[in-house]
């Protein structure tokens, strides 16, 4: 069944997990922590979406199991239509939102549904452990569950050489140190878990690469607040106690990010559907179509978000009357443009999914992996025109006490704008600010440039994956007959 914003802001209070943020652990109830306390209540208003009536059909669909209504998030599409309704579904949550939070609960949720879709490929070698993945899926599906993930080692040394001494006493990168009749025992740490310590739980999976040993590889779900395990923060974007005014955006959809420390934590056998399978651990996120189905979110997401980015520009265009000027239309064509080709390649996704061997309608990964190529690229670019078009704006932004203050006057009459009030355009220029400018701002530019890994790696993988012999055989062809 699905929960309400209530619901899920006191489940997340009542697991008390361990997490530190500026050196101090957060004690008491986590939603009201200032780093805490705005994007907990803007995920909460997700959740109420999914329990308005008026949109019950939009967002649930009715579980084949216990026959009750279930998040849309955990729907395996079979179809095309199918799709469409997790698509619109995503669009609608990520309106809410800006596209500004990238862990919104369907992003990992999707994860869990692919996996348990290919559950028989987790199970191959021990049924048990595709049960595990099912069982987990349909559990979390019951309840409504919201996750994290991780599967990146902390970055000690970059260089190709590098292997980490696996019989150093001192585990950085997580590795199993033992098992018992309960479970494995992980110990290390691992990165980087946006929103880590506010979901239900966090799913964790292998780091990829070279694995030096099988202690490694491991795929496993764990509560958020299991023994031993800790979030430690980087420091909180959010100021001010969250003034919606001086930063409306970070306030609202600052999303915490966490290094994973496993303190001799027991995952238990019945949570893990993966370990020590080096053939599985290389080949799950292909074989089961993981990362097409996460794109698929993630590109609906992308194009909200430049959906917001186009009218963030265009109100500034106003504003300050600055349309009629050349330079300025095509810095707006850009954006134009930007959307148009997301929206395409999403599209054409869409129209060429195919049915895999698990059941599962899966989109084109070619465009989605051209959007993922594509956007870490042009976001920057996207930003840049927004601050080229406030220029000196958004410098000059007096802050809320500003306008409470003996000084207003002043203010009203030198900064307002060419159809606007003073603090009408203020806070149109604190929004844009902040998106562009704000530390929440630059993280965002940082967070997209690396959303779906190295953007080289991608482009690589995008090059040595596309069909291209078809075009050489065209070329070869014309070589031929015209000698």
């Amino acid at each position: 069944m699905t929960i309400s914003g209530k619901d899920f802001i006191n489940r997340i209070d009542h697991l008390k997990s361990d997490i530190w943020v500026d050196g101090n652990k957060i004690v008491g109830k986590v939603s009201e922590h200032p780093a805490f306390r705005g994007v907990m209540k803007s995920k909460a208003q997700l959740f109420d979406m999914q329990n308005d009536p008026a949109l019950r059909d939009v967002f649930t669909f009715i579980s084949p199991k216990t026959e009750e209504r279930v998040s849309f998030s955990y729907h395996q599409p079979k179809t095309k239509d199918d799709l469409l309704f997790r698509q619109r579904a995503t669009e609608l949550w990520a309106q809410k939102n800006f596209g500004l939070l990238g862990r919104s609960p369907d992003y990992v949720n999707t994860g869990m549904m692919v996996l348990a879709a290919a559950h028989q490929l987790f199970g191959a070698k021990d049924k048990k452990l595709g049960e595990h993945i099912l069982q987990n899926y349909e559990a979390a599906m019951d309840q409504d569950l919201t996750f994290t993930h991780t599967f990146i080692n902390p970055q000690v040394n970059r260089s190709i050489s590098y292997l980490e001494d696996s019989d150093s006493e001192a585990n950085i990168a997580a590795k199993v140190i033992g098992e018992n009749s309960e479970g494995i025992i992980i110990q290390g740490a691992r990165l980087l878990a946006t929103q880590g310590g506010i979901t239900d739980e966090i799913l964790v999976l292998p780091a990829g690469g070279n694995f030096i040993e099988d202690a490694y590889i491991y795929g496993f779900t764990v509560p958020s607040n299991a023994q031993g395990l800790k979030f430690i923060c980087r420091e909180s974007f959010v100021n001010d106690e969250g003034s919606s005014f001086n930063y409306p955006l970070g306030s609202l959809f600052e999303e915490m990010d966490s290094i994973v420390v496993f303190d001799h934590v027991l995952v238990p056998w019945e949570k893990v559907f993966l370990y020590k399978d080096i053939n599985i651990a290389h080949q799950f996120f292909s074989e089961a179509n993981f990362n097409t189905m996460l794109l698929f979110q993630a590109v609906v997401r992308m194009i909200v978000k430049t959906e917001f980015i186009l009218g963030l520009a265009e109100s500034v265009v106003e504003a300050i009357n600055i349309g009629e000027y050349q330079h300025i239309q095509d810095k707006m064509s850009e954006i134009i443009a930007a959307l148009e080709i997301m929206k395409g390649l999403h599209l054409s996704s869409q129209v060429n999914a195919e049915l895999d061997k698990w059941g599962t309608m899966i989109p084109d990964a070619k465009p989605l992996q051209v959007a993922i190529h594509y956007y870490p690229r042009i976001y920057p670019r996207l930003v840049e025109i927004l601050q080229l078009l406030g220029g000196s704006g958004l410098i000059l932004l007096p802050t809320e006490k500003s306008f409470e203050s003996p000084i207003r006057k002043y203010i009203d009459t030198y900064l307002q704008g060419s159809n606007s009030s003073a603090e009408d355009r203020v806070r149109l220029f604190r929004l844009v600010w902040d998106l562009c400018m704000s530390a929440f701002g630059t993280r965002q530019t940082h967070y997209e440039r690396f959303f779906f890994g190295d953007p080289v790696r991608l482009a690589m993988g995008l090059y040595n994956g596309y069909p291209k012999n078809e075009y050489m055989k065209r070329v070869g062809t014309f070589l031929r007959e015209n000698k």
